[in-house]
């Protein structure tokens, strides 16, 4: 994180990017590869058009046949981001686990769409319990 600030020149202090960019180091450092993901959907709009739309997925872990996906949520603090950050994850069609990491201390539990949601203090003090499936 020090080597991130210094290149940058500490002009930039936005605590969700600086989560992203912790839980992306510790991802790497786990020896997944890490990509931003893309799931894209086609639905028609009331005039019977096709329209599409994408939605991003800020984490796509791989390592050997494992694959997790995982949001960064600095804060869920109402309804609107909580659906916002899980739009993508509950559009995926697979099998493999899927994670919100936030910077709230709220307690880890699997939602009724079996997601997981795990504080990041959480995360680091254990990832592989929550990104090995």
């Amino acid at each position: 994180m020090g080597l991130r600030n210094a290149r940058i020149g500490f002009r930039q202090y936005e605590e969700g990017h600086l989560m992203e960019n912790l839980i992306y180091n510790e991802l790497r450092m786990l020896g997944y590869t890490v990509d931003v993901g893309q799931v894209v959907v086609e639905q028609k709009d009331e005039d019977g058009k096709r329209k599409r739309q994408t939605f991003e997925v800020d984490f796509v872990c791989n390592k050997g046949y494992s694959r997790v996906y995982i949001q960064s949520a600095y804060k869920l603090q109402n309804e609107d981001k909580y659906r916002q950050e899980i739009n993508s994850l509950t559009r995926l069609s697979d099998g493999f686990r899927r994670v919100v990491i936030s910077g709230m201390l709220e307690p880890t539990h699997m939602d009724d769409k079996g997601i997981y949601f795990v504080n990041v203090y959480d995360f680091l003090r254990n990832p592989a319990a929550y990104i090995d499936n």
